[in-house]
């Protein structure tokens, strides 16, 4: 018999910059829940531009800030992860792309969470897999889909 796999959802969410106009709490878990196949403890920190460009630097050897790194230390039984979002580049994409923040805010909470759970993009038919999953998790959340030209 296969061990039940709990679906318990522990988040937290660190704010290390200024909390105006972000989402709430209660928007990363909703997120954060619908991507997540099984159960969590998942640590979601924003950050200033400074804090993103220095981690994204020290882990991926690429010197600016960027919208959303994630840090999976174990996807089995339990997810168990980092991801680090930083807002002011997320607020720049979504006005250059003409996306609505919030869902913005969505779609790279999921895209992180499928990360953590072993996800990549790495190749064509990964990464079309990953869109195509992220899609449709955002379309049931009742978001459009996040590629969409």
């Amino acid at each position: 018999m296969k061990p039940k796999t709990s679906k318990r959802l522990n988040l937290s969410v660190q704010y290390a910059c200024n909390r105006e106009g972000l989402p709430l709490r209660t928007d990363f878990v909703r997120w954060a829940r619908a991507a997540l196949a099984g159960g969590g403890e998942i640590t979601i920190r924003l950050v200033d531009a400074d804090e993103g460009q220095a981690l994204n630097n020290e882990y991926r050897g690429k010197d600016y800030a960027t919208n959303v790194l994630s840090f999976p230390y174990e996807s089995e039984p339990l997810v168990n992860g980092d991801l680090v979002i930083c807002p002011n580049v997320v607020a720049r994409e979504a006005g250059e792309q003409n996306k609505p923040l919030t869902a913005h805010y969505a779609h790279l909470t999921v895209h992180g969470m499928l990360h953590l759970q072993g996800w990549d993009h790495e190749n064509d038919d990964d990464a079309q897999a990953m869109e195509t999953e992220e899609t449709e998790i955002l379309a049931a959340m009742g978001y459009p889909d996040p590629y969409a030209e």
